[in-house]
């Protein structure tokens, strides 16, 4: 396909991404986009008609764990980039895995996350030799080139892990830094999780004093750090060893919250509550969304089993609470970003899925009292500037041609944005 023809969307609505802009003409070739006016320039190549639909910026997920297949999975839900939390997308790994990879959401990632041995989440991993099995259902899908560029790489992980010095140590952990950083990582996670609320108590967790050493160095390396944290504790701890960014909401409330939240704003740390992973670990399915007229002919069975599923680790939470610290972040002028802990198809890690979870989060956040411009700020022009993609998250003269059309318009009805029609990835039409 070439994307240097010029392509026009005429009469939709525009949001970009940060304002309702109204009804606008946008122009876009080789990618990007060309101009944004009231009026339709002459010799166009195609031109889409946008008559009730609005157009959105290429939606960011800014919590997930993925592969080739599940970047493929976002793209057909207007997700065009998603930031990995844990994983193997760092620049090295983007080089290998994804040369000549099409239909596919463009990646970043953290690389591994610094987490103790035996520390979250191994919990959550299926036990065995080896590669999970839900890692080998994967590669079944890949070509023998995949899987031997796969392969490699995880033994190369692993040989790394033999050889290098103990993460809980001072040492170990700037060390563990560095090899990220020389990885490519684009940014650096830290796990701070004792396992209560993912029904594992106990779990190890390496001391405050060494987190806060690992992001003193990812900083002096340029890098933003952010923390896994599940409870207002391991909030606090975050705030204390200077993250940028928590990866998820807190799922309790003790009466302290205020001056946690204080704290959160006065540093200004953002927060990526991943709602519809809350959702899961308190008990709840995403079945209805799986169920959506407009998602289901496009989520295979594994996913639809997995989204009526849930984690169902913390039955004891209750959602009221979970929005109650939404709303009070977004009041205290926290920066607030649509994640939303996505991973593998298994019922236990169940309630999400790659592409439509994005929707379900905005759903929620509106839910919790954002409003679905804010929702959708959420999940285009914040996570944009916090993560430093200042080529994508708006609509802009110059910006990357990632777009997203839908019918009605989810800045007053949120839901509309999965009634979609069309999905560019820098210009490229996307057709599923």
């Amino acid at each position: 396909m070439n994307n240097s023809k010029s392509k026009a969307i005429i009469n939709a609505n525009v949001f970009d991404g940060k304002d309702v802009i109204g009804k606008k003409t946008v122009v876009f070739s080789g990618g990007v986009i060309t101009s944004i006016s009231n009026d339709l320039p002459e010799n166009i190549d195609e031109v889409i008609d946008g008559t009730g639909c609005t157009l959105l910026p290429g939606l960011i997920d800014a919590h997930v764990h993925t592969s080739v297949e599940f970047l493929k999975e976002a793209l057909k839900f207007g997700i065009t980039t998603e930031l990995e939390m844990m994983g193997g997308f760092t620049s090295k790994g983007r080089e290998t895995q994804l040369k000549g990879v099409t239909g596919a959401a463009d990646v970043r990632s953290a690389g591994m996350g610094l987490t103790a041995p035996g520390g979250h989440p191994d919990e959550l991993i299926p036990k065995g030799d080896g590669i999970p099995e839900f890692v080998l259902k994967e590669m079944e899908k890949m070509s023998e080139d995949e899987k031997a560029i796969f392969i490699a790489a995880h033994q190369a992980q692993k040989e790394e892990e033999e050889i290098s010095a103990d993460v809980t140590s001072l040492n170990g952990a700037i060390d563990f830094v560095h090899r990220q950083v020389n990885n490519g990582a684009d940014y650096f996670k830290v796990m701070i999780e004792e396992g209560t609320v993912m029904n594992a108590p106990g779990l190890p967790i390496i001391e405050t004093s060494v987190l806060k050493a690992a992001v003193e160095e990812a900083h002096k390396l340029d890098k933003i750090a952010i923390a896994h944290v599940l409870t207002a504790e391991a909030a606090k701890t975050a705030v204390e060893i200077g993250v940028d960014g928590l990866a998820h909401l807190f799922i309790d409330r003790p009466d302290w919250t205020k001056e946690l939240i204080e704290s959160i704003a006065a540093k200004g740390i953002f927060v990526t509550p991943c709602l519809v992973l809350n959702s899961s670990i308190i008990g709840n399915s995403a079945c209805h969304v799986a169920h959506d007229q407009r998602v289901e002919n496009k989520l295979n069975e594994d996913w639809k089993i997995t989204m009526c599923s849930c984690f169902n680790t913390f039955p004891e939470g209750n959602m009221k609470d979970n929005f109650d610290n939404v709303r009070d972040l977004r009041d205290a002028g926290v920066d607030i970003l649509v994640g939303t802990d996505v991973s593998v198809p298994m019922p236990h890690l169940g309630g999400l899925a790659h592409g439509v979870s994005v929707h379900h989060e905005m759903q929620l956040l509106v839910e919790a009292g954002l409003t679905p411009v804010e929702a959708l700020r959420a999940a285009t022009s914040i996570p944009a500037r916090r993560f430093s993609l200042f080529d994508r998250g708006s609509i802009a003269e110059g910006l990357r041609a990632d777009l997203l059309l839908v019918k009605g318009d989810p800045t007053i009805t949120i839901s509309d944005s999965l009634s979609i029609v069309g999905i560019w990835k820098e210009g490229e039409s996307y057709h599923n």
